[in-house]
């Protein structure tokens, strides 16, 4: 893989649509409502948590 196609950022994972009326799916970190819907599969985080975790999970170089 050449230095100019090689990414340390991983695709992101797809999410769900955002709910446009409750109930809401928990955050899995802090319990807060989210934007999703409850029947959203997977982890679903509120948009704090969610920076929070893109801001763990960033290059740092």
């Amino acid at each position: 893989m050449s230095e100019s196609t090689f990414s340390c950022v991983p695709e992101p994972a797809p999410r769900p649509e955002p709910a446009a009326e409750g109930p809401f799916a928990a955050c899995v970190l802090c319990q807060e409502p989210t934007e999703y819907p409850e029947s959203a599969k997977g982890i679903t985080l509120c948009p704090v948590c969610e920076w929070q975790e893109a801001e763990r999970t960033a290059c740092s170089g």
